[in-house]
């Protein structure tokens, strides 16, 4: 990327900077954080419950999952589907993830609607229904939900199994849509204390961003929210998994077309030092067509249709990911051979100036067309705040990738990207040669 297309972007950043976040904290424990922006008559709010499958156990994985839909259900005041409904009627919109760590809900609205935003958040964070009939039809949409993401899905299945092998202790083990056997199985006790620990005020950070003002959004929680009372928080998570002394290795045999490979190593929580550097290891491996992998592997010795890497925010050290997809008549073995020679070179020889200065600007561009936008400035304050403790830490994420050096990624790569410390998740396509081989042994 040019540095003049890099500098167009930072006005963006610097404007989110200049509009001050204001924060305040309702006698139940609700965190607020606003920052006004009268720019369109819009308004994001986000809600970041901490609460996710990591707070999970076993018999009851993928309960978190679960609550992301139910809390679309109905409630005392607004019945089911009455949320979508009164909230499209106001011309807004609105969505909801769970992860590992995080259940997140995202709405988005004029600000002539915001009282009622208010009001329908307060309803379902405080008299969610627990209509039996309901429970067991959204029960079933999970289940299916499950079977097209993981069942139905090379990647799914395949990311699963990983996951599962990589990590032997730490909740991490279990995927965030849950085992199979445990969406049977969540009872209505399990569903009242999960929903009570989780959804309470002083579980959750809400972030109003757009043509609002702090005194109104204040007023509003005072009025709809700070009466819902706090509850005991999820229990710590202590469980640390114990440090990985040798290669792991998992095959799935399934049909499929094409086999798929996925190499994964023990990383950091992403409040650590080494996460941005880690960063700027992935886009030098990765991002884009000029990366190293793509050019290697795509391009010159043409071995995969696509090679990516994923280090996903968490509160817990978790993975650091590259996918590979082999060509046909590709023996998967041969590419990961060629991925491990590419990460013994960052591992070896110091990434030149002018690489590593095209890095760090493709993800000081990704960081600041997210301030562009009401909706990506809710995310991310909420998002610094939430894994950093400090939403203040957004407008320093800049400086941190700047400071990245070459020898800071040498060392990463060196620290991580070991033989012992990797995961190697292979599919194998049902009826090909490798796979009666596996099956013979």
């Amino acid at each position: 990327m040019k540095q003049l297309a890099l500098l167009a972007l930072v006005p963006a950043c610097l404007l989110a900077q200049t509009a001050p976040v204001q924060t305040h904290t309702l006698d139940n424990g609700l965190k607020i954080l606003v920052q006004e922006d009268h720019a369109i008559p819009n308004v994001a709010m986000y809600l970041f419950f901490k609460i996710g499958s990591r707070n999970e156990r076993p018999g009851i994985t993928g309960i978190s999952h679960f609550f992301e839909h139910m809390m679309f259900n109905g409630a005392k005041k607004y019945g089911p589907k009455q949320f979508d409904n009164e909230m499209e009627k106001a011309g807004g919109n609105n969505n909801a993830y769970t992860s590992n760590d995080l259940t997140v809900y995202t709405d988005w609205f004029p600000s002539t609607a915001l009282e009622l935003m208010f009001d329908m958040e307060s309803d379902r964070m405080r008299d969610l229904a627990f209509d039996p009939k309901i429970i067991q039809s959204e029960r079933g949409v999970v289940y299916s939900e499950r079977r097209t993401s993981v069942d139905n899905s090379n990647y799914g299945v395949l990311s699963e199994q990983l996951e599962a092998a990589a990590f032997t202790a730490h909740p991490y083990h279990w995927p965030v849509v849950g085992w199979p056997s445990d969406i049977e199985a969540w009872t209505m006790d399990d569903l009242r204390a999960h929903y009570k620990m989780g959804y309470a005020p002083n579980n959750c950070v809400m972030v109003v961003v757009g043509d609002v003002t702090a005194d109104q959004v204040v007023a509003l929680a005072k009025k709809y929210i700070e009466p819902i009372p706090r509850q005991d928080p999820p229990p710590p998570v202590r469980t640390k998994e114990p440090e990985q002394k040798g290669e792991r290795r998992v095959t799935v045999v399934k049909p499929a077309q094409l086999p798929l490979v996925l190499v994964a190593y023990h990383a950091p929580a992403t409040g650590s030092p080494d996460y941005t550097a880690l960063e700027v290891a992935d886009t030098l491996l990765t991002s884009g067509q000029s990366s190293r992998l793509y050019r290697r592997m795509v391009d010159t010795d043409q071995l995969v249709l696509s090679v990516r890497a994923q280090q996903r925010p968490t509160f817990d050290p978790s993975l650091f990911t590259f996918s590979l997809a082999p060509r046909a008549g590709v023996d998967p073995a041969r590419t990961e051979k060629v991925l491990y020679e590419e990460l013994g070179e960052l591992q070896t020889t110091p990434v030149p100036d002018s690489e590593l200065r095209k890095a760090k600007n493709q993800l000081l561009a990704g960081h600041y067309r997210q301030l562009k936008t009401i909706a990506g400035r809710a995310n991310l304050l909420g998002s610094y705040e939430v894994f950093y403790g400090d939403y203040r830490k957004l407008y320093t994420a800049g400086d941190d990738i700047e400071k990245v050096t070459a020898a800071d990624v040498q060392r990463v790569a060196r620290q991580y990207f070991t033989a012992q410390n990797r995961t190697v998740a292979t599919l194998i396509p049902e009826a090909s040669p490798a796979a009666k081989k596996e099956v013979k042994q």
